[in-house]
């Protein structure tokens, strides 16, 4: 194309000028990522309150099951009703657990014994994980009774054997779903503010008079900031595998291979957002407009299976969407081309049609 490799030179010159790019492109990616990957989702030691009217050996077998799970932690015995309440409504505890008077009773004269178990609703994700964390401890205390008292075994075990992340570590899910969060926050704005800045500034319009040829324009503007992206990649790559030891079971050369299709389409996306804004804000506005549903559609937050319909259809519009089911894929499951072509082909679909899109805006914005 007539002029491109002056373009790219000069695009290439400012990129590297512009500390503020540089630093949005470099530091904020590292920081989120340090940020996200050290926060445990799985909640822990969540705080359990106990009043046990039974006072027996027991219910303080009971008490110290509680204790011994790594999800619940008993922080108070109260001696009341009306004070295990106040635990949960004043924020002190999220589980509150009443052993009733006759629990020891029941249990030696092989009647059901009932423990009332309170838990706080208010934050559901940490609800989910203490209701079955009690619901466990409960029905593990039920079967050693029934094992001690009938001198056998059960008549079904089951031997669940989780696959690919054993120690259901946070980082291990959570970081590569980043590494296509952290490239559409960077990506789609480095390269709307590229477009957009020479608008602001007045250049925009002299490069279209030179012999320049438009598309030779967009693209040696776009493939710097492609560059820079590929970098960031390398960066979360490298903190992902180092810092919080993620191990990547299938092959680095296959992700990296994939990778510039998401690039492109999130470049190209940042054009076609820039084609519609006169300004770096207004530009910054419309690329939330993107972003957003990104982070809540794409699976990285809600599974795309329990989404309505509708949502899920623009889900599966979202390039962030296939691109994590790409990096999970290769990173976590050890997956493979053959595995994956369906996000693959989709991927390079909608890149295909964003960089059309973004290239016939921009020509009709400049002409």
């Amino acid at each position: 194309m007539n002029g491109f490799g002056a373009m790219f030179r000069k695009e290439l010159t400012q990129m590297l000028r512009d500390r503020g790019t540089l630093f949005f492109a470099i530091a904020v990616p590292v920081f989120e990522l340090i940020l996200f990957g050290v926060i445990d989702m799985n909640a822990k030691n969540i705080p359990t309150a106990i009043f046990d009217q039974s006072r027996s050996q027991e219910s303080r077998r009971l008490i110290e099951q509680f204790g011994n799970t790594s999800y619940l932690r008993v922080i108070t015995m109260v001696a009341s009703r009306a004070e295990l309440q106040h635990q949960i409504v004043a924020g002190h505890a999220q589980v509150a657990v009443e052993i009733p008077p006759d629990y020891a009773r029941n249990l030696a004269a092989h009647r059901q014994a009932n423990v009332l178990i309170m838990i706080d609703g208010s934050d559901s994700s940490v609800a989910n994980q203490a209701l079955s964390a009690a619901n466990g401890v409960v029905l593990f205390n039920g079967i050693q009774e029934l094992i001690e008292k009938s001198h056998t075994t059960p008549p079904v075990e089951a031997h669940p054997v989780m696959m690919f992340n054993p120690d259901m570590r946070s980082a291990n899910l959570l970081i590569p779903g980043l590494i296509s969060i952290l490239l559409t926050f960077s990506g789609t704005i480095l390269s709307a503010f590229a477009i957009v800045k020479e608008r602001e500034r007045g250049t925009l319009e002299q490069l279209m008079v030179t012999p320049v040829s438009p598309m030779a324009v967009v693209t040696g503007k776009l493939l710097p900031y492609l560059g820079l992206a590929y970098l960031q990649l390398l960066m979360i790559l490298f903190l992902m595998r180092v810092l919080f030891q993620v191990p990547i079971h299938g092959s680095l050369t296959l992700l990296l291979i994939l990778s510039p299709i998401y690039l492109l389409a999130l470049l190209s996306a940042g054009l076609l957002v820039a084609s519609r804004a006169n300004s770096q804000m207004e530009a910054m506005q419309r690329a939330m407009g993107i972003m957003l549903p990104s982070v809540l559609l794409s699976g990285y937050i809600f599974p795309i299976a329990s989404l309505p319909l509708p949502l899920r259809i623009v889900s599966y519009l979202l390039p962030a969407t296939h691109y994590i089911r790409i990096a999970r894929g290769i990173v976590i499951r050890g997956a493979t081309f053959f595995d994956l072509w369906e996000p693959v082909t989709a991927l390079l679909a909608i890149s295909a049609v964003l960089i059309a899109a973004s290239a016939r805006a921009f020509q009709k914005r400049v002409t």
